[in-house]
């Protein structure tokens, strides 16, 4: 989610811990289908025939301009709901580094063996880039799985305590999460919680399988070559073990100690996943795919709640209009149909045959090949024969290019859903590159360097089996490039303080027609912000209408995975986690010996609750 690149960085805890790593979102046939275009309307929900006037309004804070602000988190310290007002602010669960009970050390990296990995001066890697973590009530019992940005990928497991009075939060106890039984874990960005309460993790930046075949290269490229650590022999490395969605379902009996069941979902596809969000029938998934030239896509699972098998279809941008952020209608190209099952069989081998490789799976430069251009890179394939299903799934979005589909957004971050409105919310981190080079199907026509969220009307498509299609999409809200004078407060900041600067992941407040939209931004704002944009205010001729800053963070950190839960036993909380402070900018500013770079978790509240209806 870092937004041009990802280094790792290792980083020291003082006697206690050890260097700390920073390693930097039902037809098997190729069909286009133009979805039907009807949006449903959405009905009073109070028997009067008029809805209910529901308001929500933050104190904001304003943008830090002194360094002693600038080293600290700021978040609204007070909130109006319906007229009343609350106390909040963020609250720390626990920092990286942080260990409990004496027992397990948040951010650990372990090996394959659950053993704990070193760096080259013999001391535990302890990573500081927290990414995502969430609230799972199970049983009487509250639960957080917290996931890391890391090769290898890490996640833990809290249990939370909660205050019945006050709605505080407070690690109870602690556990890593074995991630062994899936190969291990990459690079975990950000996450959703499904309706039947699994956490849905994601692997970012998936290994490029045609140059990273074997150990050997894997070893000499500086992105991925800390995942062989991960292995007792590291030619077990395999590139197509990761780029995955990871379910995790937490299990808790009574006072016993809780247990979790992982699954690698193969059947969704093989992506840079920097999120996937289940809709409200808990078939359709939107999966957003991060990077340069990437695509859309969407998956439609055969069974409400089942994510094993289902259809993967990518989105192909239509152009109406390339002003401002660019307008489309969407069509979705088929990718066809698969389960985890026969996936799973072509990734680890079967019944004596091998797993399947890149040149398994492509022809390259043969004659009649495809030229595309995906993640960055411009070649010409062409599918083997009988090979297309695996093709889908191995290399979903090299065969979303051959299939048509569009495969040329930049920096495609987090996604969320309005159910009154009927519409998703996409983050696109940065608007340039493919989306305005000039070519294909995407040709906006000026770049915006500080990104943009847009808006997706959903509907209901009978062929593809959904009521929650995307049928277009538009620009909502932008960045506005800017340059502040040397001796301005805001100096060196390169986008509008007042407005936004590469959102990343965004989450929707349902009810309250509010967007919380998180920044992932390095020299766009010095101190990255959430903020809460009201959309009834939103203004086509005004980027910043409608936007209250409820959070900055310390120099150099970015604002991950916020994320809205309406009631949690009589609380609303809005999850935040600070990665990385000071890890990718302004590192000078740290000074020697500090532990001010340790990544916090945490979350803004407590809210009265506030589970309110779509409608």
């Amino acid at each position: 989610m870092i937004p041009f690149s990802k280094t790792p960085l290792a980083l020291k805890l003082g006697v206690i811990l050890a260097a700390f790593a920073l390693l930097p979102a039902c037809s098997d046939d190729n069909h286009r289908h133009e979805p039907e275009v009807e949006v449903p309307t959405p009905d009073p929900d109070d028997g009067t025939g008029e809805t209910p006037a529901r308001t929500l309004s933050f104190t904001g804070v304003a943008t830090p301009t002194t360094d002693q602000e600038k080293r600290q988190i700021l978040a609204a310290p007070k909130v109006e709901v319906d007229g009343e007002e609350y106390e909040i602010g963020f609250h720390t669960l626990l920092r990286s580094g942080d260990v409990v009970n004496g027992n397990v050390t948040f951010g650990l990296l372990v090996d394959a063996a659950g053993q704990a990995l070193y760096d080259a001066d013999g001391m535990i890697k302890v990573t500081d880039a927290n990414e995502h973590t969430s609230l799972l009530p199970v049983a009487d019992r509250l639960f957080s799985v917290s996931q890391m940005e890391t090769r290898p990928g890490a996640m833990f497991l809290m249990e939370l305590d909660q205050d019945a009075t006050t709605g505080e939060l407070t690690t109870k106890e602690l556990w890593q999460i074995d991630q062994s039984g899936v190969d291990g874990g990459w690079v975990h960005c950000a996450a959703s919680v499904t309706p039947w309460n699994a956490h849905l993790a994601s692997e970012e930046y998936e290994p490029d399988a045609r140059f990273l075949p074997t150990s050997v290269e894997t070893a000499a490229d500086g992105y991925s070559a800390t995942m062989l650590e991960y292995y007792a022999d590291p030619s077990q490395w395999n590139p197509y073990f990761y780029g995955w969605n990871i379910e995790i379902n937490v299990n808790a009996e009574g006072d016993a100690a809780p247990t979790t069941d992982l699954v690698k979902h193969y059947a969704m596809g093989r992506l840079a996943f920097e999120l996937s969000y289940v809709m409200p029938d808990s078939k359709t998934v939107y999966m957003t795919d991060d990077g340069t030239n990437v695509g859309f896509y969407m998956f439609i699972a055969d069974s409400a709640g089942d994510l094993s098998a289902g259809t993967v279809y990518a989105a192909k941008w239509n152009q109406t209009s390339a002003e401002g952020l660019g307008a489309a209608d969407l069509e979705w190209v088929s990718l066809g149909h698969a389960t985890d099952a026969e996936i799973d069989a072509a990734v680890h081998g079967a019944d004596g045959v091998p797993a399947v490789t890149f040149n398994d799976i492509f022809e390259v430069d043969a004659e009649g090949c495809i030229a595309t251009a995906t993640n960055g890179n411009k070649e010409c394939l062409s599918v083997k024969p009988g090979m297309e299903t695996i093709a889908s799934r191995l290399e979903t979005r090299r065969y979303a290019a051959l299939m048509g589909a569009s495969t040329e957004f930049r920096k495609e971050e987090g996604v969320t859903f309005d159910p009154a409105g009927n519409k998703l919310y996409l983050a696109m981190s940065e608007v340039g590159k493919g989306m305005t080079d000039g070519a294909g199907d995407v040709q906006i026509a000026e770049a915006n360097a500080c990104g943009a969220v847009y808006q997706l009307d959903v509907a209901a498509d009978s062929e593809i089996g959904s009521d929650y299609v995307a049928i277009n999409m538009s620009g909502l809200i932008g960045g506005i490039p800017a340059q502040y004078a040397v001796d301005s407060p805001f100096a060196g900041n390169t986008c509008d303080v007042d407005a936004i600067a590469n959102p990343d992941n965004v989450t929707f407040i349902t009810g309250y027609n509010t967007l919380i939209i998180g920044e992932d931004t390095g020299s766009g704002h010095q101190n990255d912000v959430i903020w809460s944009l009201n959309l009834d205010d939103v203004d086509a001729a005004d980027s910043t209408a409608g936007l209250t800053r409820i959070k900055t963070t310390p120099y150099g950190s970015e604002t991950t995975s916020p994320y809205w839960y309406p009631n949690i036993n009589g609380f609303g909380y809005l999850m935040s986690v600070v990665q990385h402070p000071y890890g990718e900018s302004d590192g000078d500013k740290l000074a020697p010996g500090s532990l001010e770079h340790r990544a916090y978790t945490g979350y803004v509240g407590p809210f009265p609750a506030m589970d309110t209806s779509a409608e």
